[in-house]
């Protein structure tokens, strides 16, 4: 079968298209035929060593997973004798993460329990986007922050894939959502739902006086102690992306601003997790979360979808397709 193979550290040009063996389920696991996946920072992580941290779970010297790849939509095309939750025929998506990655092939063999079975109103194109930036999201909202009803919540950085599932998800569980992006994605991030959105070209957020129960840094370069500043007593900062400076701040100055004061300083790291598909499922089907699409590209372009991944400019998913 066609897959894209990474074999070092390094930039879009070191990953090549090329013929692996077509895996073999174990007993409770499932092969899926691939019809599409996208990228996330995970992907980027896996495919640069970068930041350095991550390497103590990808390989220290070069990438412990030689087939990237994590979301994952497509059908079961065989089960493994212990499976009891999914059958042949099956519309399926999933997060690989804990399970070998492997998404950007024709055919990759996972475990039951970590994929779940797709709502029937949208396209593999579409759910292929879903599985890390849709948990990440609510992962970080729900759990990590608590988000109710009546909460303010910031979200920097609302346009690109976990963004735009955050602004869905805390407005379905009742949050006043604002959002900082740049000029370009004002519209897009008001027809998700947000509140308020700012465009940080044009209006100083910093210093606007507005403070919120829970900020979600999902892009941007700002400090933490600019962060500190906007949140309420008792409120919430979850890391999830942008500039290196950022991430090691909260990693390392985090910890220690959230012992000495009662605002949380908190690097999150999503989880995968089938409950929480189907939990995002139901926000699906009732219409209150959509994926948000920005372009694709087929099996053979993974390099260039990365290369512009890597720009941070996308609106939404980079999704790509399997033939």
């Amino acid at each position: 079968m066609k897959a894209i193979i990474s074999e070092k550290y390094g930039t879009p040009d070191t990953l090549k298209l090329g013929e692996v063996d077509k895996p073999i389920p174990k007993s409770n696991e499932v092969l899926v035929k691939v019809y599409a996946s996208s990228i996330n920072f995970g992907n980027l992580a896996l495919l640069t060593g970068k930041p350095l941290p991550v390497r103590f779970v990808f390989g220290l010297w070069k990438p412990k997973y030689r087939i990237p790849g994590g979301d994952v939509a497509g059908v079961v095309e065989a089960v493994g004798r212990d499976v009891t939750q999914l059958q042949i025929g099956d519309r399926v998506y999933g997060d690989l993460a804990n399970s070998g990655w492997g998404a950007l092939a024709e055919y990759v063999a996972a475990g039951e329990k970590e994929l779940a079975l797709m709502p029937s109103n949208l396209f593999f194109t579409e759910m292929a986007g879903v599985p890390m930036a849709g948990t990440t999201a609510l992962q970080a909202i729900r759990d990590i922050g608590k988000v109710r009803a009546g909460q303010k919540i910031l979200i920097h950085g609302a346009s690109g894939g976990v963004g735009t599932f955050a602004v869905q998800i805390a407005k379905a569980l009742g949050a006043e959502v604002t959002a900082v992006v740049s000029t370009r994605n004002v519209e897009l991030v008001k027809s998700l739902g947000a509140d308020h959105v700012m465009d940080y070209r044009k209006t100083d957020f910093v210093n606007d006086g507005k403070t919120f129960d829970v900020i979600f840094g999902v892009n941007g370069s700002q400090s933490i102690f600019t962060y500190k500043k906007k949140l309420k007593d008792n409120g919430v900062f979850i890391h999830v992306g942008g500039a290196n400076s950022q991430f090691y701040q909260t990693m390392l100055v985090g910890p220690l601003l959230s012992i000495f004061g009662k605002k949380k300083f908190i690097t999150f790291l999503q989880r995968p997790n089938q409950q929480d598909l189907v939990f995002i499922n139901g926000l699906i089907e009732e219409g209150k979360v959509k994926p948000v699409m920005d372009r694709g590209y087929s099996l053979k372009e993974v390099p260039k979808a990365f290369q512009y991944f890597e720009k941070g400019h996308a609106q939404g998913k980079v999704i790509i397709t399997i033939e």
